[in-house]
């Protein structure tokens, strides 16, 4: 398949790599020269310099004969004239934006921009897909790390392991004979700076970072058998008030249990569009670097902190401020990669990452068939794939111990006839069935074979 990125930042590079390594015809657009060398030198990817908008460049880049664009670009406005270029004069089948503005997006959510004037066929909101997130690691506050899977029946929970874990220095097959009726595997093992799919016989040590793919009705008791305590959400103060921070402070209002949320912005506009959005949440308007500020907002009686600012550096002091100051668990937003070795030594509960959680929704949307979602962990260490196994699958007809997976990939969930069940060695693949692995990053390729030779999108 033909696909042009629009945009060679993060996101643009990661989908081209995802893209690229399953042997499709990339081409990458971007006006800054060492973005698009850098894509160039590092991926089998073709690539463009110049405006994305202009027909001329998209001539150049083979818009006449592409199946799919996708605009990611930073411009919201580069973007939508992009797929109406892409639309108007080469005609291209799909076309996926990245729109920011919510402006924009109350428009076209709202229908007043119909496919035929605005012809983007799908929208990819990354601070709607970030307040998701977030609201995710609020329903699972016990865990830094947290995606859903197999239509929101299985979840991948990271679980920092502490001394009080019950299950220290336990054989991992052990775990299986003790919790026979949990549905509910170890897929990935964070120890120091290594990340390594374990094995039956390798054991948890106190530090641990683990993965752990469970059914989303035994999220409670996994949490319990790795020593972490369940406690329902009442008080939470978000840092920053503007898309995502409002976006996460409306969900939480429209929740049916009572919760208690307060927004500090620094931003007086942005505070005032806040308040006068939400009904019920109170938005108090100051830095929230500020300990008094943290004090007014009862910051050491609530039971979480989310600092969602469009600083990384003020996200992470922030949170380590609240944690001073007695918070119960902290969230941090946190753009660069580089900074998220720094969540351990500061002390910081759990992160979310824009640029995983953008990447694994313009997956899901494009891919059709055999892998329907991908999810990246860390610097793009690892990736959790869910797919479904077709007849030509090399898997399909085999038991999962007869099946040739590389030593960094693991089975963390299946699903048959839409009942999620935990995958053991006498598992029976079958077509149809849909697959949850664990594979780390230098795996994919061979993940992607076992799955299907072939790719299709649409």
């Amino acid at each position: 398949m033909k696909v042009i990125i629009c945009g060679a930042g993060q996101v643009g590079w990661q989908i081209a790599k995802h893209l690229s390594g399953e042997r499709n015809d990339v081409t990458v657009v971007d006006n800054k020269p060492e973005l698009v060398r850098r894509a160039a030198d590092t991926l089998d990817v073709q690539g463009i310099t110049g405006h994305a908008s202009y027909p001329d460049i998209l001539d150049r880049a083979g818009a006449r004969d592409a199946d799919m664009i996708i605009a990611a670009t930073y411009s919201d406005e580069v973007n939508m004239v992009t797929c109406q270029v892409a639309h108007s004069v080469f005609a291209v089948p799909r076309k996926i934006a990245r729109l920011r503005a919510q402006s924009y997006l109350t428009a076209i959510y709202s229908d007043l921009y119909r496919r035929d004037h605005m012809p983007i066929d799908v929208v990819i909101s990354p601070e709607r897909e970030v307040a998701e997130a977030a609201l995710r690691r609020l329903a699972a506050p016990a865990a830094f790390d947290t995606e859903s899977f197999l239509g929101g029946k299985a979840m991948l929970l990271g679980i920092q392991l502490d001394e009080e874990c019950p299950v220290l220095n336990t054989p991992l097959r052990q775990l299986t004979d003790l919790f026979q009726t949990l549905r509910a595997i170890v897929v990935g093992v964070r120890r120091g700076k290594r990340l390594f799919a374990p094995e039956p016989g390798d054991q948890l040590f106190a530090d641990d970072q683990i993965y752990v793919m469970t059914h989303v009705d035994d999220r409670a008791r996994t949490f319990e058998i790795f020593g972490k305590s369940v406690k329902r959400q009442e008080r939470v103060v978000i840092i920053g008030g503007g898309n995502v921070g409002l976006a996460v402070a409306k969900a939480l209002e429209g929740q049916t249990e009572r919760l208690r949320a307060k927004v500090i912005e620094k931003n007086r506009d942005i505070a005032e569009r806040a308040a006068d959005s939400l009904e019920r949440t109170i938005v108090l308007h100051g830095d929230g670097l500020n300990m008094e500020l943290l004090a007014e907002a009862g910051v050491d009686r609530a039971d979480a902190l989310l600092a969602v600012t469009d600083d990384d550096k003020t996200n992470l002091l922030a949170s380590v401020r609240a944690k001073q100051a007695g918070v119960g668990m902290t969230v941090a937003l946190v753009n660069d990669p580089t900074l998220l070795p720094l969540m351990e030594p500061l002390e910081i509960d759990a992160y979310i990452n824009p640029r995983a959680t953008t990447v694994s929704s313009i997956l899901r949307h494009i891919r059709h068939g055999r892998v329907r979602g991908v999810y990246s962990i860390g610097d793009a260490e690892a990736e959790v794939i869910e797919a479904q196994v077709l007849s030509t699958s090399p898997m399909a007809g085999k038991r999962i111990r007869d099946i040739d997976f590389p030593e960094g990939v693991l089975v963390g969930a299946l699903m048959k006839d839409d009942k999620v069940i935990r995958p053991l060695g006498e598992t029976l693949i079958e077509e149809g069935d849909v697959v949850v692995v664990f594979a780390l990053a230098a795996d994919v390729p061979e993940v992607e074979r076992l799955f299907q030779v072939s790719i299709d999108f649409f």
